[in-house]
């Protein structure tokens, strides 16, 4: 039997945090956007279209980043409050390179490291969620 190797992001539109499950469960990377409040609010100024087509731009490339983390992985799981994980997933599935790849998205409040630690592994030690 072969072992799948685990991964969970806690993640928002600003930043994730990748915890490798099993193991000592210590955060693998912490990503972040590069779309920060301060260039939301200065792109807002100058137009609203700007403002979206730049969230746009840079939300991609969180995204992509995520997705290099994602690739070497067997099962992932999403959470956060935020919708950030279905967009995540979204953009995931439109490569074809993740078909093999189990991902599976869970709502979650905001948690610091500890609680993040605790919701995986409490999530990846109930049989019902393998």
């Amino acid at each position: 039997m072969t072992t799948e190797n685990k991964l969970a992001i806690w993640m928002d539109h600003a930043s994730a945090s990748a915890i490798e499950y099993p193991g000592d469960e210590n955060i693998v990377k912490t990503i972040t956007s590069d779309f920060t409040q301060t260039e939301k609010k200065e792109s807002l100024e100058k137009s609203e279209r700007s403002m979206h087509n730049k969230e746009k731009h840079q939300q991609s490339g969180y995204y992509k980043e995520l997705g290099k983390l994602i690739a070497n992985y067997d099962f992932v799981l999403l959470f956060g409050p935020t919708n950030a994980k279905s967009e995540l997933l979204n953009f995931l599935r439109a490569d074809h390179r993740f078909d093999q790849i189990k991902i599976v998205i869970k709502t979650a409040d905001k948690m610091d490291i500890h609680e993040q630690q605790k919701f995986v592994r409490k999530y990846f030690t109930e049989p019902v969620n393998l």
